[in-house]
């Protein structure tokens, strides 16, 4: 009995340590198989820090530590005034719907990634919000300019927001220009229109961009003036908001109230039509769903006709042919701005979530933006590259004294 107990004892001992044996290989395979995981994932950026503190169960700082394939963050702790204020302006942008957080921190996106984001023609939408899915590839974006501003306006757009977006921005002018052309490439249009600042060129090119678009199978039509800055994060995501299949027609209204136009008929009369518009100089976009049902009073110079018949200006007829033809009501948008508002009045922390922003001079007074940036008013007049320093600094912009 007694070597029948002691037997006993030694194989409970041994079932134990083999069971305790097998725990710690288990243990260490889901180690090996984490680890082995973690070097299989192309990390890129913030996103890599962010994600193995989230696999790790470890904080952000422990995590970088010794870390060899992480990069700091864009943004230097110690730097001038105007980093500060980048880092504050982006910190405070809130989603446009208040009730959400901000879409970067919810992506874990930074503003350097963001930028390559831009040229990669990711979506942008915000991650979960369920938003519809719009790429860069999807929108059309023209830019309506004159030869006479080719150098003194379009280069500076050539150097801000243009550069993130050159394969969809379709310049649209009156004269060939062999310099615009090199940068620009097919996406310089010459549509032959006068340069005359008329209501029948406006209203050539107008015809001619609509019919590019048209051409170009692509969802979103945005129209833009050479004196815009166009925050190209905040026009994805406000086209996200809505189908391209649904009839939308968003921009900002120059007036507090409809226009009234007299609209000539075949009998030889008129009558009276009122309608919104959005005004070209702020800005504005149409889905594709929409523009196609304009065809019959847009398509192949039928738009000229069409705007001759309430004799007035490009924007004025885009908003007739929508409102007053189709019935398709405009939607309002606070997020575009142009020169013929105050842009002085337009508060500091809201500026990086506009859409478009503008600039005016004339002989009494200079309307710009507010905003305090890298460059000083002489160096920057319009603000545009403080502006654009403030979305994406690591671009070109002055580096911090001692960097």
């Amino acid at each position: 009995m007694r070597f029948h107990g002691s037997a006993n004892v030694r194989l409970c001992f041994l079932l134990a340590l083999s069971l305790c044996t097998s725990l710690l290989l288990l243990v260490g395979l889901q180690q090996w198989a984490r680890q082995d995981l973690l070097a299989s994932i192309p990390w890129r950026s913030g996103n890599a820090t962010r994600l193995r503190s989230s696999l790790h169960g470890q904080g952000l700082a422990a995590t970088s530590a010794g870390s060899s394939s992480t990069r700091p963050s864009p943004i230097p702790t110690r730097g001038p005034p105007w980093h500060q204020v980048a880092e504050a302006l982006r910190g405070s942008q809130n989603s446009l719907e208040e009730k959400e957080p901000p879409w970067r921190e919810r992506a874990g996106v930074t503003p350097e990634e963001e930028a390559a984001l831009l040229l990669w023609d990711t979506p942008l939408h915000r991650p979960g919000s369920g938003k519809h899915n719009v790429k860069l590839s999807d929108i059309f974006i023209a830019v309506k300019t004159t030869r006479k501003y080719h150098k003194a306006r379009l280069d500076l757009l050539f150097q801000t927001w243009i550069s993130l977006v050159q394969n969809q921005t379709f310049i649209f002018t009156d004269g060939e220009d062999k310099e615009l052309r090199a940068k620009a490439g097919g996406n310089m249009i010459n549509t032959n229109c006068s340069a005359a600042y008329t209501r029948q060129a406006l209203c050539c090119k107008m015809s001619v961009e609509y019919d590019k678009f048209i051409e170009s199978k692509k969802k979103w039509f945005c129209h833009f003036d050479d004196d815009n800055y166009v925050n190209i994060r905040s026009l994805v995501h406000l086209l996200s908001t809505y189908s391209h299949t649904q009839d939308v027609y968003i921009g900002r209204p120059s007036l507090d109230h409809p226009v009234e136009a007299l609209e000539r008929v075949r009998s030889g009369g008129s009558t009276s039509v009122k309608f919104w518009f959005a005004t070209g100089g702020a800005g504005f976009c149409i889905s594709r769903g929409l523009a196609l049902k304009m065809s019959p009073w847009a398509s192949f110079g039928n738009f000229i006709s069409t705007a001759e018949k309430i004799r007035l200006p490009d924007d004025c007829t885009i908003g007739y042919i929508i409102e007053g033809l189709l019935e398709v009501k405009m939607i309002h948008s606070d997020l575009f701005h142009s020169h013929l508002e105050n842009l002085q009045q337009l508060p500091a922390p809201t500026i990086l979530k506009q859409v478009t922003l503008s600039y005016g001079n004339s002989d009494m007074k200079r309307n710009v933006l507010r905003v305090q940036g890298p460059f000083s008013q002489v160096e920057d007049p319009s603000r545009f590259k403080s502006i654009h320093c403030l979305l994406y600094h690591d671009v070109w912009c002055p580096p911090e004294d001692g960097e």
